[in-house]
C-alpha cells in the first residue's frame, strides 16, 4: 500500500489486488475536478467512473478514449422538487437565517436518476453509456 493517503493512489493499491475485467467506480466527491481527473487517471483500467455526490445528473456522459464510461455525477433518486432531497423550505431557512434546522426528505415528484453501460465482459472495456432519468 502506498503511504500517501488520497485517491488516486488508493484506487491505484485497490485495482492491484482485482482480477476481474468489469470495474465500476463510484467516485463520491464533491469537487468535479476530481470527479474528471479521476476519470482521466483510471481510463483503460476500469469499465466506468462514476461520479456522485452533488445529487444533480451532468449531461457530460462519454466514453473515454482506452474504453472506460464516464459521468460526473449520476444524480439523484428521490424527491426532485427539493434540495438535494430536503424539503426546500427548510434548507432556504436555514440559508436566510444562518440557523441550524432539522431537515426533512422532501416528498413527491420523484426521480430516479442512473445510467447504463454497455460493455464486453472479456476486456471490460465500455462501448456506451446512456443517461437515465425515470419519473413523473
Amino acid at each position: 500500500m502506498s503511504s500517501t493517503n488520497d485517491p488516486f493512489h488508493a484506487v491505484n493499491d485497490l485495482l492491484a489486488g482485482i482480477s476481474a475485467k468489469v470495474i465500476v467506480v463510484d467516485f463520491h466527491a464533491e469537487a468535479t475536478s476530481e470527479k474528471v481527473a479521476m476519470g482521466w487517471h483510471l481510463d483503460g483500467r476500469v469499465t466506468a467512473v462514476l461520479g456522485t455526490h452533488t445529487h444533480v445528473p451532468t449531461a457530460d456522459q462519454r466514453i473515454l478514449p482506452n474504453g472506460t464510461a464516464y459521468q460526473t455525477d449520476v444524480g439523484m433518486s428521490g424527491p426532485y422538487d427539493s434540495v438535494i432531497g430536503v424539503q426546500k423550505e427548510m434548507v432556504l431557512h436555514k440559508f436566510l437565517t444562518g440557523m441550524p434546522s432539522k431537515f426533512e426528505a422532501a416528498k413527491g415528484n420523484p426521480k430516479m436518476c442512473a445510467v447504463l453501460v454497455t460493455c464486453d465482459p472479456l476486456t471490460g472495456r465500455a462501448s456506451a453509456i446512456q443517461r437515465i432519468m425515470l419519473g413523473e
